[in-house]
């Protein structure tokens, strides 16, 4: 039993996440796959450098992934190579992650439907607020300027597109309080078998 969770950048995806593992999922990150594989000496960060060049190193070896998301989000073929490359390392991560862990396992990935990787789960749930709320929250947390949020956003798909793939949506216009109730009343159905209903 696997729920794919996603949305886009400062929906709260995250917070819900955390939310499911404390109640009992095993969690797996997309987000920690793409570190894992570009881990200095991994054979995906190997084949970016020989791509893209070392500009993409910082000082250490490792991967700077500032250096990299600039580059990616300033130019859609970059993007297009970078995914091409981590796409297929990530899933294979994720797929070990999914073999070994026990289940309900909910799977957070910001890219669920643009990986294809809504394949592998079992129930898809999108996080959903307004553009303005995820501007703002995101401005606070990352200290990101407006422009590298529109270019951010702009990479991602749409909300409508996103529930429109949907099985479920979780609404997060309100207060983490009011989130955490509907994540919870999910979590219930999901896990006791029950129908679940479309937004939450």
């Amino acid at each position: 039993m696997i729920l794919g969770l996603t949305g886009g950048i400062g929906a709260g995806k995250s917070c819900v996440a955390r939310w499911f593992g404390a109640w009992g999922a095993s969690l797996v990150s997309a987000d920690e796959g793409a570190r894992a594989v570009v881990a200095p000496g991994e054979p995906a960060l190997v084949a970016l450098v020989e791509t893209l060049g070392p500009g993409i190193l910082g000082c250490d070896g490792a991967l700077d992934r500032g250096a990299l998301a600039r580059r990616m989000f300033a130019d859609e073929a970059v993007r297009a190579t970078v995914e091409g490359v981590l796409h297929p390392a990530i899933k294979a991560w994720v797929m070990e992650a999914f073999s070994r862990l026990p289940h309900p396992i909910v799977y957070e990935a910001p890219l669920l439907f643009e990986a294809g990787h809504d394949r592998l789960v079992d129930t898809v749930c999108v996080v959903v607020a307004s553009p303005a709320l995820r501007v703002a929250r995101v401005t606070v947390r990352d200290q990101a300027t407006a422009a590298e949020l529109e270019a951010r956003m702009a990479a991602q798909l749409s909300d409508e597109a996103r529930c429109a793939r949907a099985d479920v949506i979780l609404q997060n216009d309100s207060d983490l309080k009011a989130l955490e109730a509907a994540a919870r009343a999910l979590w219930d159905d999901w896990t006791a078998g029950r129908p679940l209903r479309r937004e939450y």
